[in-house]
């Protein structure tokens, strides 16, 4: 037995864009082109210049070891709640009916004001749970959160630039955004269990848009347009940005919403930081609002949308005892 194999990225395949212009304001439009141009190739784009300070990446990523190297009795005690917030365990999320159970364990958070309030206006939020037995977390989380969130927030503004739109066209509804973070953990894969056996599965992402922070691991891989799978590296100082199947939608298919996956053949722990960028639950979305684009798919808001897709993928969600 063996592991799923995959390619040697080009250097072209996926552009490495640097945002400071964007961010500053000093030459938004040559950002906005880049972006705008990767979006509609593979939909994935490593940046840099992205301004998360590495010493609040190295925060988040201690809290989030110390969380996964407890006991699973320690972890239970934030168990996944109805809201999809806490521990999910291995093997409780599934990409494809046919597909083996993902070997991933993450833990999720959402938006919550400086006192620890939090929206619960929708099914897929509520309460945070912090775990009692990593005091460091939850401040670490939040500040991690904030600055991802605000990288999605200058991205969301380039896209839109890029399609000679208003700056703010994407973030007109955001002011209670359904965005969630998690830590992503991914134990050592074994060569022996085989190449249909995955630390996440082949899948496009659901909402509008992803912030990923790998670490130097390795294991991410890309389906280009020809069907191969090909390597998606960790390059220093960067982030992936990945565009979803909302914002594909949003867009009339014109942004590429791209299978991808992780097999973590390194011998060690593989550890992500991950945001998903979504706008307000009552937000619409429809490509035929944006002139020039078009789509035959009805209407939908973000809310409706996310709610079918999880439940879907997540096994927990159909479960009596889910708190």
């Amino acid at each position: 037995m063996a592991y799923a194999t995959a390619q040697h990225t080009q250097m072209d395949q996926i552009p490495v864009v640097d945002l400071s212009s964007l961010q500053n304001g000093t030459d938004p439009d040559s950002v906005a082109e880049s972006l705008h141009a990767a979006s509609q190739n593979l939909g994935f784009i490593y940046v840099k210049s992205h301004g998360i300070a590495d010493s609040l990446i190295a925060e988040a990523r201690k809290s989030a070891f110390e969380f996964f190297r407890q006991s699973d009795e320690e972890k239970s005690k934030v168990l996944i709640s109805k809201h999809h917030r806490g521990w999910l365990k291995p093997g409780a999320s599934k990409m494809e009916d046919d597909a083996k159970a993902d070997l991933k364990e993450s833990f999720l958070w959402g938006h919550q004001s400086a006192d620890g309030h939090t929206t619960k206006d929708h099914p897929l939020r509520g309460p945070n749970q912090w775990p009692p037995h990593v005091p460091s977390m939850e401040q670490a989380a939040m500040a991690y959160f904030r600055a991802a969130h605000d990288v999605a927030y200058h991205l969301m503004r380039g896209f839109a630039r890029g399609l000679n739109l208003p700056d703010n066209f994407f973030l007109r509804t955001c002011s209670h955004p359904m965005s969630r973070a998690s830590f992503v953990y991914y134990p050592p894969q074994p060569e022996s269990s085989g190449e249909n056996q995955f630390g996440v599965a082949p899948h496009t992402d659901f909402g509008v848009l992803t912030v990923l922070c790998q670490d130097s691991t390795g294991g991410l891989q890309v389906e280009d347009k020809d069907g191969n799978w090909i390597h998606a590296p960790p390059i220093d100082g960067t982030l992936v940005i990945n565009v979803g199947d909302l914002l594909s939608r949003w867009t009339g298919g014109a942004y590429k919403s791209t299978p991808h996956r992780v097999v973590n053949t390194s011998g060690q722990e593989r550890l992500s930081l991950v945001l998903a960028f979504d706008p307000d639950p009552d937000t619409i979305i429809d490509a035929n609002e944006i002139p020039g684009l078009s789509s035959k798919e009805a209407s939908i808001t973000c809310g409706d949308y996310l709610q079918w897709r999880f439940a879907k993928a997540f096994s927990y969600r159909n479960e009596s005892d889910s708190r």
